[in-house]
């Protein structure tokens, strides 16, 4: 049963399928030390599911296993300059959709051997990166992310866990070495020591995760990124290894290709909406990534951008308002050679 769900897991597009005991994580004790410090900062669903994702049973009683999978999002080349950094697993369709589709085929293969699962994209109380490691998925970077010989750092998880019983793989070893080129790639600071990081200072979190103003501290290490960032993920030496997915829906999105700082400026809510369809982007609305191309265009705009962010000062929503008044204080400040 094993080799036919690993061969299915396959034929639906997954690059990995792996097999961990359905046990509490071996960082459970470490998460719950990093929550009480308060460096999930405003992730308070972490927080209400603690006790969930610390103990799988309270998921899905009478689980056995869980069968963790990866899937490849890996695609070459660079966006436009102009158009601001988005992180790549966002360039293409919403890896939520994509990936959903595939575990309901491998939990109807499941039901059909007496299985009953529950199934995650990084959406339900699961320590996935845990379990991935213990599957033999990768390893713990440095940076927290997880580490595939094959793949490098370029991939996505998924998780079912089951009530079956299936044989486990074997975990993989350390590889990182003295390696600290991903902490050292972190434009922020976030990763404060090897295995640690301070999701507050991330700059994945700063522009997808806080709903509020970004600490206008921290708005200049921000740079030109406007969704994510992939500096600690890009400076990994394993992604040498890194081939490109198969999966068409992770292709840059034709409609953004090419698009500026300003353009994105220009957008209303429906405008967004329709640019952002099917794209993780959508989910930090209008609001969040306005409020992202301020501060960007805070960084690296020049006078020529002044008058696009005049009239985003006056945006009814006050996020945005806040950000563009700052941004051209900086360029402001730029141009008078201060």
């Amino acid at each position: 049963m094993k080799e036919a769900l690993v061969a299915h897991a396959k034929a639906l597009g997954f690059d990995v399928c792996r097999v961990a005991r359905c046990t509490p994580p071996p960082h459970a004790d470490e998460f719950r030390r990093w929550l009480g410090e308060g460096r999930a900062g405003e992730m308070t669903w972490l927080e209400r599911n603690r006790e969930r994702r610390t103990d799988p049973q309270r998921v899905l009683p009478g689980a056995t296993s869980v069968v963790v999978l990866a899937m490849n999002y890996f695609k070459s080349g660079n966006r436009q300059p102009q158009a601001g950094k988005i992180a790549r697993y966002a360039w293409g369709d919403d890896y939520h959709d994509v990936i959903e589709r595939k575990l309901d085929a491998l939990d109807d293969f499941l039901k059909t051997h007496g299985g009953v699962q529950k199934c995650y994209v990084d959406t339900g109380p699961v320590l996935e990166r845990d379990f991935a490691a213990v599957a033999g998925i990768g390893w713990h970077g440095k940076s927290t992310m997880l580490i595939s010989k094959e793949m490098g750092t370029w991939f996505f998880l998924a998780e079912i866990l089951t009530t079956l019983d299936i044989a486990p793989d074997e975990p993989e070893r350390d590889h990182c070495g003295k390696c600290t080129r991903c902490i050292d790639a972190c434009p922020t600071g976030a990763i404060t020591a090897p295995h640690q990081l301070d999701a507050r200072r991330c700059v994945s979190y700063l522009t997808i995760e806080l709903k509020g103003s970004i600490p206008v501290e921290l708005r200049p290490l921000v740079g030109d990124r406007i969704y994510g960032c992939d500096d600690c993920l890009t400076a990994c030496p394993w992604n040498r290894f890194a081939k490109a997915s198969h999966e068409s829906a992770f292709d840059v999105r034709e409609t953004t290709r090419g698009l500026s700082l300003t353009d994105y400026l220009a957008l209303d809510d429906a405008q967004f909406r329709a640019l952002f369809r099917k794209s993780p982007i959508k989910r930090i609305k209008r609001r969040g990534f306005l409020r992202n191309v301020c501060v960007a265009l805070g960084n690296v705009g020049t006078a020529r951008d002044l008058f696009p962010l005049e009239r985003a000062a006056h945006d009814p929503e006050p996020l945005i308002a806040e950000h563009a008044q700052w941004a051209i204080a900086r360029i402001c400040n730029r141009v008078r050679g201060g």
